[in-house]
């Protein structure tokens, strides 16, 4: 399957797959980032905005040392 980040808004699987992360985890981090929206019985989240939220869990350098 070809990752596309290009795509702004993916279903819960779709993104666990671009992210290479477990759904579950994908979900949990999409509702915290309030990047969810619910269309009919669909769930779609908006990767702008989730890439935003996921910004701030980025590691200092000093971290690493």
């Amino acid at each position: 399957m070809e990752k596309n980040l290009e795509k702004r808004f993916v279903r819960y699987k779709e993104g666990a797959e671009m992210y290479s992360i477990s759904q579950s985890l994908f979900e949990r981090l999409a509702k915290a980032s309030g990047a969810c929206y619910k269309i009919g019985r669909a769930v779609i989240v908006d990767c702008q905005e989730f890439e935003k939220y996921l910004e701030s869990y980025k590691m200092p350098p000093e971290y690493f040392e």
